[in-house]
């Protein structure tokens, strides 16, 4: 189970794993405040951050300033920007400039960044001298509201995203909505996507309240951000409490994801597609194919494809700049999708908004067959 504690307009949300327990921080101004929240986890006054080089620009300053008014040493580890990053040749780069910098096993590093950098850097410490802690500081919503909660780190494989990684949980979240105010337009729209997938997945009433929020929260309005950020991680620590590793219930997480995924694979990871650009393509897919199974009533599809345009994302393949591969060499990738069981796929489809479910018996024919049907829309 999870709990939220609200002081001063600001949030705490937490994340029961027993021993692996943590709180999520939710607000704005927590940045300046990092160092008072870091120093209990520290063994030592010493930490390496690990960010990329647009959030250096951006921020580091403030987060070494807070660290050091604590007394609390830091070396950043400055990363390249993007998608490509998720790599074993940055990951062992990363390693390596970690053991330099003197990180200890009882140390702790700071993801300080987006997906990319949580991921990155979250799996260097899961397997960095076997084990070290870390403490995530998410500065995109995506980040924000999926990414840094729950564990999951990795790199991609030119096999498919994020098929090499560890379940590491962190220490701490901070979550600072501040740090919003400077992303581009199209990277908050990315990070909605993984907002508006917590009501499509399990709380109608929560996504019809973003029917009606989306604007005040793409203007930054503070109070609509931190309800929303608040509420997708309430959604995600109670199903990651009941599922840490995703043997069951977790997988409803990745929904669009399997289609998501296959086009991220298939645009070589690259600003053609961001990350949550490719989850709202693939959530649209989700419902109408669920639609063509005569699994989901009429319509539904339409009405999640019309809120995420609004909220500025693409919701069509044909929105993705550039060819596409065929139909067969989708399904192909869809084949190393994580989630697969013995050989088979597996997808997250629905049968309405709010009413996801597992599916591990969807024939590949059918898939190849929406997918043609849906491509030739180009």
């Amino acid at each position: 189970m999870s709990e939220s504690k609200t002081r001063a307009g600001n949030t705490t949300v937490h994340v029961a794993l027993g021993e692996r327990s943590y709180d999520i921080h939710i607000g704005e101004g927590l940045l300046s405040r990092a160092g008072e929240i870091v120093a209990p986890f520290l063994k030592r006054p010493l930490t390496a951050i690990v960010t990329d080089a647009h959030v250096a620009e951006a921020h580091l300053a403030t987060l070494e300033r807070a660290l050091s008014a604590k007394g609390i040493r830091s070396t950043a580890i400055v990363m390249p920007p993007g998608e490509a990053t998720k790599s074993y040749q940055h990951l062992a780069d990363l390693c390596d400039r970690l053991l330099a910098a003197g990180i200890e096993r009882r140390d702790r590093i700071i993801a300080f960044g987006g997906g990319v950098i949580g991921d990155l850097a979250g799996f260097a410490a899961a397997i960095l001298r076997r084990g070290v802690d870390f403490i995530q500081i998410p500065t995109t919503l995506l980040a924000q509201v999926d990414s840094s909660v729950g564990g999951k780190t990795g790199i991609n494989s030119p096999h498919g995203k994020n098929l090499i990684g560890a379940f590491h949980q962190p220490l701490a979240v901070i979550s600072d909505i501040g740090l919003l105010s400077t992303l581009p337009r199209r990277e908050l729209a990315a990070g909605y996507a993984e907002v508006a997938k917590y009501g499509l997945l399990g709380d109608k009433a929560f996504f019809e309240w973003l029917e009606g929020s989306a604007p005040a929260i793409m203007r930054g309005n503070s109070e609509a951000l931190i309800r929303a950020i608040r509420s997708s991680c309430e959604a995600k620590a109670r199903i990651v409490a009941e599922d840490e590793t995703e043997t069951g219930v977790r997988a409803l997480l990745n929904l669009g994801h399997t289609f998501g995924h296959a086009l991220e694979a298939a645009t070589g990871y690259s600003q053609r597609l961001l990350h949550g650009e490719g989850v709202a393509i693939g959530m649209v897919q989700a419902f109408r194919f669920s639609e063509r199974q005569g699994l989901c009533a009429p319509g539904a599809a339409d009405r999640v494809a019309k809120h995420l345009k609004s909220a500025g994302l693409p919701v069509h393949a044909s929105q993705i700049p550039g060819d596409l591969p065929p139909p067969a060499t989708l399904l192909e990738i869809m084949r190393q999708d994580k989630k697969a069981q013995g050989g088979k796929l597996t997808f997250i489809l629905v049968r309405d908004i709010g009413d996801a479910f597992i599916a591990r018996d969807v024939a590949e024919h059918d898939v190849l067959d929406f997918l043609t049907g849906d491509l030739r829309q180009r």
